[in-house]
């Protein structure tokens, strides 16, 4: 039986006006229900990939070419019209920061009615509804009180909550998260990484996740893409990575990597009792030298 095609496939190629080949050879794929992890330097072109995908890089500048297909379509080739209807509710984009992405003078259940009301229409019950399932999956408070604190109300560990809670809000098909947890302490980020595991198992979506963090990364994905000058150097399970890195940047990351990493090395993922955080620490001890 043949395999399932890709959900999304990519072979892009941007270039900025003061930057030309910013990105040269980007070329992955990501299939269903799977999370892929893309890791490379800060100012490598990561975050360009993402909004790229959405296209939505003309809002800085960049002009990409190349193919970007996402379930067999050519979104390259597609309106702003059919991209309007995509972001959001196929395609949707958790941010890094939290506190500047959502609406200051906005309540949070506002802008989650927003976000709902971009993509349905009904009663004001199912609404509700909606933002109440929303909140729950990500484990938020559904109560009126919650729902009518404005952003600088809350704390930033809630606040990505409530973004991620908006990116699901429709169940999208493909939920690309750019450095999620990087305005996060420590143990707030093993428990967005734990609850990006958890949606992904509940809703089926695939996850493209984005960061330089190998921790959060390793704890996450299924593969791992590298970015690094410009193009992806290495693109295998994580497993193949961290046990028998090819490139000789892929090296280079693993041995600054914050944890005793050496080759040849024993590693699989955490095992965390359901319901409780994954402690990114505990990924220092499973790499461990034979």
């Amino acid at each position: 039986m043949a395999s399932d095609p890709p959900l999304l496939s990519v072979n892009l190629r941007v270039d900025y006006p003061n930057k030309p080949q910013a990105l040269r050879a980007v070329a992955f794929q990501i299939n269903p229900d799977e999370a892929l992890g893309l890791v490379g330097e800060s100012g490598s072109g990561k975050s360009t990939i993402a909004l790229a995908i959405l296209r939505l890089l003309g809002l800085k500048g960049g002009y990409p070419t190349g193919r970007i297909l996402f379930r067999g379509r050519d979104l390259m080739m597609a309106s702003e019209q059919e991209m309007r209807s995509i972001r959001g509710r196929e395609i949707a984009l958790v941010l890094q920061s939290p506190l500047s992405s959502l609406n200051p003078a906005l309540k949070i259940g506002t802008q989650l009615a927003e976000a709902w009301k971009a993509h349905a229409s009904g009663s004001k019950s199912e609404l509700a509804a909606a933002i109440a399932r929303a909140l729950t999956s990500v484990g938020l408070p559904t109560d009126k009180e919650f729902s009518s604190r404005y952003p600088s109300q809350v704390s930033v560990g809630q606040a990505q909550r409530v973004l991620i809670a908006m990116a699901v809000m429709h169940a999208p098909a493909l939920l690309i998260a750019d450095e999620p947890t990087s305005a996060l302490d420590a143990i707030t980020q093993s428990e967005i990484v734990k609850l990006f595991s958890e949606l992904k198992r509940t809703m089926g979506s695939a996850i493209l996740y984005i960061s330089h963090d190998l921790l959060s990364v390793a704890s996450l994905c299924n593969r791992i893409a590298i970015l690094h000058d410009g193009e992806i150097v290495e693109c295998a399970t994580m497993e193949a990575v961290l046990t028998r890195p090819m490139h000789p940047y892929t090296q280079q990351l693993l041995a600054s990597a914050p944890w005793p990493l050496r080759s040849p090395v024993s590693w699989r993922p955490p095992v965390v009792p359901r319901g409780q955080p994954t402690p990114l620490p505990l990924l220092h001890r499973q790499a461990r030298l034979h």
